[in-house]
């Protein structure tokens, strides 16, 4: 990796075909939606069945079977023939350290708004609390009675 004048690196790889942009699209498009995503972490604990996951996922079995044919299709899972019935695996390990990567960026982007909003709902707190003091400081108080 060699070093941008803004901080940032570059990658030393060559540029990539369509086809391999398009691969990789197409990977990242199958981890775009949220069931898909719990079907991995099902799958992360080992080789299921359909219904097993569909159980799991709290789906049905036809909507699971959408679903994990765009992930094995994307290269992310692998099937295995049983028989009548069919088993699922994660193919890609990969995929749960790109998953880590992510949560953890969302996890330090949702800890550094969570502290601006503290850092403002105090301001504000302040503010009133000020504000509050300057109306009180300059009313005269009420005569008192002997």
């Amino acid at each position: 990796m060699d070093a941008t004048p803004r901080g940032k690196t570059k990658s030393r790889t060559h540029k990539m075909t369509w086809e391999a942009l398009q691969l990789i699209a197409a990977r990242f498009r199958a981890l775009g939606e949220p069931i898909r995503l719990r079907i991995l972490q099902n799958l992360e604990s080992g080789e299921i069945g359909v219904t097993a996951l569909a159980a799991q996922v709290g789906s049905t079995q036809p909507n699971i079977s959408k679903h994990l044919k765009v992930l094995q299709e994307a290269g992310l899972i692998k099937r295995r023939q049983i028989g009548t019935r069919a088993r699922y695996s994660i193919a890609d390990e990969m995929v749960f350290e790109l998953c880590e990567m992510v949560c953890s960026r969302l996890r330090d982007r949702l800890t550094a708004q969570a502290g601006t909003l503290r850092r403002s709902a105090f301001t504000r707190r302040r503010l009133q609390l000020e504000k509050l003091g300057r109306a009180s400081a300059t009313r005269t108080p009420p005569a008192v009675q002997k």
